[in-house]
């Protein structure tokens, strides 16, 4: 689903996507991993950074949850 602009939702929404919890989230973004876009409750974050889990078509049961996107390079601050 990648695309210029960003699709933002919900942590917990994020989580069902890739069929791990919202604490997982939560620390895919502390480390760089996804974009935070907000703070706190109001915080949500790009659907097209992480992969769909793999879910029964029928059941939308998990089958297989997303491996976590890689790490972003950052950029250096200028001095």
């Amino acid at each position: 689903m990648p695309s210029g602009t960003p699709t933002l939702v919900t942590a917990a929404d994020l989580a069902y996507w890739t069929g791990r919890p919202v604490g997982t989230i939560w620390r895919w973004a502390s480390e760089g991993r996804l974009t935070v876009y907000g703070r706190g409750k109001t915080a949500r974050y790009d659907l097209n950074e992480a992969a769909a889990a793999e879910r029964d078509p029928d059941t939308r049961e998990l089958i297989t949850p997303t491996p976590a996107p890689p790490i972003k390079q950052r950029q250096p601050h200028a001095a």
